[in-house]
């Protein structure tokens, strides 16, 4: 085989390595991103079955040795990360642990790719280190983006209840004051009436 060939084969190596990370970490569809929260008691089990399987995941790495233990430590680590992660943001259900979530998967792939580049050396390590470095970077920052999106409109619905309770506010006002007013052509006992009744009807003391 040419060196042209054996040097294509290795740049489409490299290539590949950073993208099987990321699609091995890449964030999945959990009860995080439902509309549904996690019980309490859901989330202490969560993190229990976390433990677990991390405990099961160093097993297997203890007959390995070297990076290929390392890597395996890595990516048990990884996983136990982001299951606790996932449980805290299915329980809390609020846009930051869902973004912490993400992170977490950004990070466990970083690790991973990272103790993967060690098996390199010179360029192509380098190239490595670079492409793992900038994966968590865009990990980081698709998963800020997404937080600021669902706060604006957390923020705006706010804003839009708080705007109807004040006009609703205000047209009770206009029309308790119309209310009022006819009260006015009245007189004696019937005034008083029509006074307590719109006081009633409109919620004034």
């Amino acid at each position: 085989m040419s060196k042209l060939m054996i040097a294509l084969f290795v740049a489409a190596g490299l290539g590949s390595a950073g993208v099987n990370a990321a699609q091995t970490y890449a964030p999945k569809t959990t009860v995080a991103s439902t509309s549904a929260s996690m019980t309490k008691e859901g989330y202490a089990q969560a993190k229990k079955d976390a433990d677990a399987q991390y405990k099961i995941d160093k097993e297997r790495c203890s007959s390995l040795s070297g990076n290929a233990k390392d890597i395996c430590m890595a990516e048990a680590k990884g996983k136990d990360d982001i299951a606790r992660a996932e449980a805290a943001a299915a329980y809390e259900n609020t846009p930051k642990t869902r973004e912490n979530a993400r992170i977490a998967h950004g990070e466990a792939a970083y690790k991973v790719s990272m103790e993967k580049c060690d098996d390199l050396a010179g360029n192509q390590k380098d190239v490595c280190v670079k492409e793992a470095k900038a994966a968590l970077v865009r990990a980081k920052a698709d998963a800020k983006v997404d937080r600021v999106a669902m706060d604006t409109r957390k923020d705006a619905a706010v804003k839009q209840a708080d705007a109807s309770n004040e006009a609703n506010a205000d047209k009770r006002d206009a029309d308790y004051k119309v209310a009022i007013e006819k009260c006015d052509a009245l007189a004696g006992p019937a005034k008083d009436a029509c006074v307590g009744n719109a006081k009633a009807r409109f919620g004034k003391s």
